[in-house]
């Protein structure tokens, strides 16, 4: 079994603050108490590529208890409700999606359920999507230009302003979190731009955020061998990561919340069909599912490839946000800081009594599609999504 990394933790206030002895200059301070030793330990070039805060807004918690209810209540709703939230023409990377990506040499990924929304709504909240371009436009570019598509309202009765309200708190910490970046790339990394990592958090219209369902495994299914990548495989288990299979995350931070696991046959979100009336009648939003205090199953869950080559299980606690690195930070900072390679392992249904789901939010903070990622070879965020987003997609 692998062993249970500790990523470097800090607190909110120790983003927040000053140093003594900081010079301001702008808008913000431009120093905070989290010592580059630290950043160093988190995104440097021995690291997990992970760092957990500590000490977020208090409305966090039961935003995100909520949220992830929700995201139960979504994948569990009638197939002809949720085909009415596909978008095939943005490439599934708005609305819901299942079966439509591919995963482990070309497999079909059926094993979990996705919502994507734009969060340029940070930015302003009439956007719905990124602004285009010259170079990119609906047109071309669906997967980034095309309208969020939300449920109704009758259908999950607050689910869209529990959605925007999380992501707008994980991106506001997400803010600190990219300047402190700022701090340590702007010692270590020659000709780096001021303050670039916190503009592109602050101001993208890019942003995606992504709640997943990870569904209960099938007892009677037997999972086929699956073959792994050389250089993240180092397990006997052909199986280990078939919740969702090992991979980059193309942004530059991605906000993560811990999972919440739901035994679904003790919470039964179909459950929710009757009170679908409820928004109709002016009564409060579907309550949040009883989640279970850990999984099961002791192996399930996040696990990444540390810097050093060893595979590392990940537990964020549930009251921390945590965010690793994406390929988009890895080129922009000539390799400085590496892309964290990570997987979901599933809980295994003879371990489980129940039903056993597992609930999350990713919230991929990303250039705007026209900023360049590639400087030597001058190549756009919006180039260098597309390559990815062809790659994952189901044709």
């Amino acid at each position: 079994m692998a062993p249970i990394a500790q990523p470097v933790t800090v607190s909110l206030d120790e983003l927040k603050k000053v140093a003594c002895g900081a010079s301001l200059t702008g808008h913000h301070p431009r120093t905070g108490t989290v010592s580059l030793e630290a950043l160093r330990e988190a995104f440097g070039p021995d690291s997990l590529g992970i760092l957990v805060v500590r000490d977020v807004p208090p409305e966090f918690s039961t935003l995100r208890q909520h949220l992830l209810s929700y995201s139960s209540y979504l994948g569990n709703l009638p197939k002809s409700q949720l085909d009415k939230l596909e978008n095939e023409k943005a490439k599934y990377l708005t609305g819901w999606s299942l079966g439509k990506e591919t995963l482990k040499n070309g497999q079909v990924d059926t094993l979990k359920g996705s919502f994507y929304a734009n969060c340029a709504f940070y930015v302003d909240p009439k956007l719905s999507c990124a602004v285009p371009t010259e170079q990119f436009n609906p047109d071309n570019f669906p997967e980034y230009l095309s309208p969020n598509i939300w449920p109704d309202e009758a259908t999950l009765p607050g689910f869209r302003q529990t959605f925007e309200d999380l992501c707008r708190l994980i991106i506001d910490v997400a803010v600190l979190v990219a300047r402190a970046c700022d701090r340590f790339a702007e010692k270590e990394i020659t000709g780096y731009p001021r303050g670039y990592l916190e503009k592109v958090v602050s101001t993208s219209t890019t942003t995606k955020a992504r709640l997943l369902h990870y569904f209960p495994e099938d007892p009677s299914h037997e999972p086929a061998p699956v073959a792994m990548p050389d250089e993240v495989a180092n397990s006997n288990d052909p199986d280990e990561d078939d919740w969702c299979a090992t991979h980059l995350d193309h942004g530059c931070l991605t906000g993560l919340t811990s999972a919440m696991f739901v035994d679904e046959s003790q919470s039964d979100p179909t459950e929710a069909a009757p009170e679908i009336e409820r928004a109709s009648r002016g009564l409060p939003p579907l309550a949040p599912l009883p989640e279970l205090e850990a999984s099961p199953d002791p192996a399930a869950g996040l696990y990444i490839k540390s810097r050093t080559g060893q595979t590392v299980h990940v537990k964020i606690p549930r009251d921390c946000i945590a965010f690793q690195t994406g390929e988009a930070l890895e080129r922009i900072t000539g390799g400085k800081f590496k892309a964290v390679p990570h997987f979901v392992r599933g809980a295994r249904a003879a371990l489980s009594e129940g039903r056993i789901a597992r609930n999350t939010l990713a919230v991929f903070t990303q250039p705007n599609l026209g900023d360049e990622v590639d400087m030597e070879q001058h190549i756009t965020f919006g180039e260098f999504a597309r390559g990815i987003v062809a790659k994952n997609t189901v044709s």
